[in-house]
């Protein structure tokens, strides 16, 4: 259901955070590398094909020029979620930021933070979310999760540093 693709191999440990989060909610996905300056023709081929194989929103993670995420969305009508990644040949990420955030209207790219795989995960999960309620609840049980850990953290901090003015 979730494509995920990265320029290069040594983008595998940031991109599999997608992967795990997809995992746990128990949403399929594929995992591959697609490089748009080394392997353009399998770019085109990867996103031209993607709808027909299943793929309902493809993560597109790529460093330095970043080209990944937006060639890709400019060859499908799919939703493209883009994952700017710090790479040896960048500059401290921002060349890899803005060249995924600054598309021209009419290509859209959804744009995560640096190295944030993990909620290109998640926004692929609540897209899929708004016409899968199972995925949907399976969202409402990890937020409630997150939830949980502010408050238990709340609690732990109040045990050594009390409020005085406590609400």
């Amino acid at each position: 259901m979730v494509g995920i693709i990265m320029g290069s191999q040594s983008d595998l440990a940031i991109m599999e955070k997608a992967a795990d989060f997809l995992k746990t909610m128990d949403i399929p996905y594929e995992l591959t590398v697609v490089s748009a300056h080394r392997t353009p023709e399998r770019m085109f081929e990867y996103a031209g094909t993607a709808a027909g194989r299943g793929i309902k929103v493809i993560i597109a993670g790529a460093g330095g020029a970043a080209h990944l995420p937006g060639m890709v969305a400019s060859c499908t009508t799919l939703p493209v979620i883009g994952v700017p990644i710090l790479s040896s040949n960048s500059i401290d990420g921002w060349d890899s930021v803005l060249s995924i955030l600054q598309m021209p209207g009419g290509i859209p790219v959804a744009t995560v933070a640096l190295n944030g795989s993990l909620n290109a995960g998640i926004l692929a999960a609540k897209i899929l979310g708004t016409s899968d309620e199972e995925v949907s609840k399976k969202l409402m049980q990890y937020q409630e999760t997150l939830k949980e850990k502010v408050l238990d953290t709340v609690s732990e901090i109040k045990k050594h540093h009390p409020n005085h003015f406590d609400r």
